[in-house]
Order: structure tokens, then sequence, then C-alpha cells
């Protein structure tokens, strides 16, 4: 078997299991964070696991550019644009969580790694390999303009939300507190609002199976969060506001 038929293969898998997890993942949620409990083996550090779990997307992708074929200035801007993202969410991000003691279990980290390198695998190899490469007329196409709006969109919605929870902690602070103010207006998770924004535009900006199959692994994967995100608010705080949606404003 060549490695294109195996990736093409690895493909039409990956969207289909999506579909699988978005399910179960309306009946499960996750254990870290806020839904952190007993019974899912060894646990590291909540900032080490986030490290770990993240930063594969941010080398293997690197890795892949490196190795690929396909080396111009558009291909250029999307590493740029993945690694802007992946190095935030690797370090910057996890550095900077006011969740000392916290925990989550070593399963969730690898599950998380595994999730990552396959998403690089499919989107790097794709862009840098197998795909036919972008003339630079792609600059000025609809898809790469509206893809990279949105995905710019998604990342500052993304950072906001992210900014606004970790200051409604002092250090040493535990407790979970209403987060107001930004899209906090209307919705229980900007967070997870804007990063499926973000890569529903990398879908779009890269016009391709790799980022398709990405943009709605994201969505499997925080659209059931956000919703169990939104009941755990409404069930501890009796005076959450109730205007707010999970995810979408006005709508759900």
């Amino acid at each position: 078997m060549s490695e294109y038929s195996f990736y093409q293969g690895l493909l039409i898998f990956w969207f289909a299991l999506s579909v699988l997890i978005f399910f179960l993942l309306l009946f499960i949620a996750a254990p870290y964070g806020r839904h952190f409990h007993g019974g899912w083996g060894a646990t590291i550090e909540n900032n080490l696991g986030w490290i770990l779990m993240e930063a594969p997307a941010a080398f293997a992708f690197l890795f892949f550019f490196i190795i690929g074929e396909r080396k111009g200035l558009i291909e250029w801007l999307f590493l740029g644009l993945w690694e802007v993202h992946y190095i935030h969410r690797s370090f910057i991000y996890p550095l900077g969580l006011r969740s000392k003691g916290k925990r989550i279990p070593l399963a969730i980290v690898f599950m998380g790694a595994i999730f990552n390198l396959v998403n690089a695998y499919l989107n790097g190899r794709y862009l840098f390999t197998f795909s036919k490469g972008y003339a630079l007329k792609w600059l000025i196409s609809w898809h790469f303009l509206l893809g990279v709006s949105l995905f710019a969109l998604g990342f500052a919605v993304n950072r906001q939300a992210d900014h606004i929870l970790r200051n409604l902690r002092r250090p040493g602070e535990k407790d979970y507190k209403i987060p107001y103010g930004g899209l906090y207006r209307w919705v229980s998770c900007p967070n997870y609002l804007g990063e499926i924004i973000e890569w529903i535009g990398w879908a779009i900006a890269t016009w391709s199976l790799a980022g398709a199959s990405f943009a709605l692994w994201t969505f499997a994967n925080l659209a059931p969060r956000a919703h169990t995100h939104h009941r755990w608010y409404q069930a501890h705080f009796d005076d959450y506001p109730p205007e707010r949606k999970a995810l979408v404003p006005r709508i759900w």
C-alpha cells in the first residue's frame, strides 16, 4: 500500500470517527477541568498535561513542512497560521493557567496527543506533499481571503474569552466564577465558539478535505463540551444569566 492510499483511508476513517465522537461526548464529559473525576488512572499536573497534549501538533506540522515538497509563499503562510495557534495553545496558554494543584488523567493527555498528531499528519502531508500546491493568485481568491479572515476572527474571540476566564481568579484561587464581558454576554463558551470559527476558516482557506476534517473534529469535540459546561453553570449558580446559550448566541 502506498502512503497516499493509506492517507486517503485514514482521512475517511477520521471523518467517520468524528461523528461517533460527537454523539459519545453528548453523554460522556471528558474528565478534565471542572469535569475532572477519578477512575481514569494516573494523573499529572494540569499545565504539564496541556503542554504534552498540544505540543505534538506544533512540532509534527513543522516536521511535515520540512520534509514536504511544497514550500511556496502560501504554504509558508499556512505554516505560520498553524504555528501561531499551536505555539500559543502548547506553551503560552498552559503556562498562564491559574490552576495550580489541578490534575488531568494521563489517558486524556495521550488521546489528545494522538488526536493532534493525526490532524497534523493529515493537514501537513496534504498541504506540503499531496496537494498540487497553491499559486500566488490564491492570495486573492475568496477561499483564502474569507478563510484567513475567519481564522483571525476566531483566534481573537478565543484569546479574549481565555483572557476573561484567566482573570476571574487571583493567583492561588481555585473556585469557579461566572464570567462576564465579551461574548460571554450571549454564550457560556465563546472560547470554544472562537476555536470552531478558527478551524472553519482554516478549512475554507486551504480548501481541503483535511482542513474540513479538522473543522468537523473541532465541532465534534467542543460543541458537546460547551453544552456540558452550560448545564454545569446553570446547576452551580442560581444567578446564572438566563439569556445565555451554550455556544451560538440566541440559538443553542
